[in-house]
């Protein structure tokens, strides 16, 4: 299992006159970073660069964003592989202070940058999660509906036919005991359905 954060860190790095403001943060997909890092470019207009690398299974990447090839993408992204971290975010904006640092030295400082924030970020284990779907008469609706909320579980879709079917998400170890009480509720009245 990955963690991921529980909220935003920030940090702020000065390396031979260049300031690297680094934002690590929760996020689930590339779409939402790209807004990000887009969010960032308006605050910070006069910045030489804003760099960044999202880990999130599918939607990883790692941007230069005109720096040398693999100095600051990669290099953060390779931060947040080796922590463990799974749907995050990072961000650093850099102002240029007139004086190059080098392959190695721009290496190095967006590892910190990334790095020495997170020395002190709150984390959260990620659990895996299961698809369920489920028929029931709609006497049951009410109560399914209130042990699926009690369970933590995120109700993805409801149909109304002949049946109610409900499609829901519940984390992986919630799962076998929330089957149970809805099957004791239902009294073999609910239907399992392979999730397609």
């Amino acid at each position: 299992m990955s963690d991921t954060l529980a909220h935003a860190v920030h940090g702020e790095l000065v390396v031979k006159k260049s300031r690297f403001i680094a934002c690590v943060e929760p996020m689930a997909d590339r779409a939402g970073a790209v807004a990000r890092v887009a969010a960032l470019r308006s605050a910070h207009p006069g910045a030489a660069h804003v760099c960044w690398a999202l880990l999130a299974g599918g939607h990883s990447a790692a941007v230069d964003d005109g720096e040398p090839g693999g100095t600051a993408g990669r290099p953060m992204l390779d931060v947040l592989r080796h922590q463990g971290l799974e749907g995050v975010l990072a961000t650093v904006v850099r102002y240029f202070g007139g004086v190059k640092l080098g392959a190695g030295g721009l290496v190095r400082a967006y590892t910190e940058a990334v790095a020495t924030p997170l020395l002190a970020a709150p984390r959260v284990r990620l659990e895996p999660t299961l698809h369920l779907r489920c028929t029931l008469p709609y006497a049951l609706e009410g109560r399914v509906r209130r042990e699926l909320e009690a369970a933590g579980a995120a109700l993805l879709a409801a149909h109304h036919g002949a049946l109610v079917e409900l499609v829901f998400a519940v984390p992986a170890s919630a799962a076998p005991p929330l089957r149970q009480r809805l099957d004791e509720a239902g009294q073999g009245s609910l239907g399992w359905l392979d999730h397609a």
